[in-house]
């Protein structure tokens, strides 16, 4: 009589479910063992690293197909649970021990043959089946609560990293420096996300595969929220506890280049300093400037700055160019004229002070002000999670409100902190 053929199979996959199970490792050294000591012939090994609470994992499959096509007629494994923790996967493995397809399983605290009650094997299946969905609410709603105390559930984005030692996420020191830049140079308007994808790639933020990061990462950082101090998940936007690397006006800024292209834009024309102050004194028509630039032999560049009269008069002009710095002389010289006698400062200083005074009260009257808004955003969040839950409003229309409603908490936030660190800094220059 032919002797029985068995295939060994070791399974454990990296979620929750499988964290106090053997190794692969551990898994294969006791199986040999037990199939040593139990006289099992064993034609191959199998292993898989994947979760079994779904179908069509693919070494199972191609191990069940081989069993079915005879190559061999038994399975060695550490628990039942190995094979199955899914009710199709059970029903097959039920399916073919009991026609005989399968003779014997053998796991290492007993063996199920042909023969035995089919309700011992489906009541171990179905406890298996019901752990993972236990197992997979709870865990949902364990990452829920962690949400909502303001710790993102996953991995740490680029400029963040994930601290093992405190399960947070904090900042990365060098990268973080990169993101902001990334984000300061977005909002100028100039850049397309292929150049901001350069510039990270340049500056050490790379793809995994160390490639220039894809257009539509480079949006994806651009929109995401965490960088400012919120994160979304599951959909909801909630506030993060973890350090922000921009502040929320940078954020709308880029947000709004976003919006309104997704390609670059000719970099419009810096304003010359003197344009629109004067006229030209022959014509009255108004004054344009040009700059030019040289490049010397030695390497050196520099640029020049001309003034000249736009021309458009029907009548010839005969005006000619000024450099820019023999205009800045010349208006110089002309405000001369107007300087404040020293003998007023005092009494400036005197008007500064008042000034002072009276800006600290007026800062105080906008925070508290700000603060009311803040207090109205926040009932306003209560009634729309009261909403939600009488179920009187649909869940993409409470996650829109939602976002809005805590995106304006942040910038109102960041709006009363400007004002407590810098309410009179307008005067500083003066004194």
């Amino acid at each position: 009589m032919e002797s029985m053929r068995y295939f060994l199979y070791a399974r454990k996959s990296t979620d929750v479910e499988d964290k106090q199970v053997l190794s692969i490792e551990a898994q294969l050294s006791e199986l040999r063992a037990l199939a040593r000591k139990e006289g099992l012939e064993v034609v191959q090994e199998f292993v898989e690293k994947r979760s079994a609470k779904q179908p069509n994992r693919p070494v199972f499959n191609d191990m069940m197909t081989r069993i079915q096509n005879g190559e061999a007629q038994g399975i060695v494994c550490w628990k039942i649970d190995r094979l199955a923790r899914n009710p199709v996967d059970g029903g097959q493995i039920q399916w073919l021990l009991q026609n005989g397809t399968i003779a014997h399983i053998q796991t290492h605290d007993r063996a199920y043959y042909p023969a035995d009650n089919v309700l011992m094997m489906s009541m171990e299946f179905g406890m298996a089946n019901q752990f993972i969905r236990d197992l997979s609410v709870n865990t949902a709603r364990g990452l829920r609560a962690k949400a909502r105390q303001g710790h993102f559930p996953g991995t740490a984005p680029a400029g963040y990293r994930n601290d093992q030692r405190t399960k947070t996420i904090v900042i990365d020191r060098k990268k973080s420096k990169v993101i902001l830049a990334a984000f300061e140079l977005y909002a100028k308007g100039v850049s397309r996300l292929e150049d901001i994808g350069q510039f990270l790639y340049d500056n050490g933020a790379q793809s995994t595969q160390r490639n220039r990061i894809h257009n539509d990462r480079v949006r994806f950082i651009l929109a995401n929220p965490f960088y400012y101090g919120h994160f979304l998940y599951g959909g909801e936007l909630y506030e993060g506890r973890h350090t922000p690397i921009i502040d929320k006006r940078l954020y709308d800024k880029v947000q709004k280049v976003l919006a309104e292209r997704g390609h670059p834009q000719v970099e419009k024309t810096q304003p010359q300093v003197f344009c629109g102050l004067m006229s030209c004194g022959e014509c009255g028509m108004s004054i344009t400037a040009e700059t030019r630039t040289k490049h010397q032999k030695n390497g050196n560049t520099h640029h020049y700055t001309y003034y000249r009269c736009t021309k458009k008069s029907a009548s010839r002009c005969s005006q000619s160019y000024v450099r820019e710095e023999q205009l800045a002389t010349d208006f110089s010289d002309l405000l001369s004229m107007f300087v404040l006698p020293s003998e007023w400062a005092r009494d400036f200083e005197k008007r500064i002070e008042v000034d002072e005074r009276a800006s600290g009260r007026t800062t105080a009257e906008a925070v508290t002000g700000l603060r009311e808004e803040m207090n109205d955003i926040e009932r306003k969040l209560d009634r729309l999670m009261d909403l939600y839950i009488a179920q009187d409003i649909e869940r993409d229309a409470y996650l829109s409100k939602r976002r809005v409603l805590l995106s304006d908490k942040r910038s109102i936030q960041e709006h009363i902190a400007r004002l407590e660190r810098d309410g009179s800094a307008w005067l500083e220059p003066m004194l």
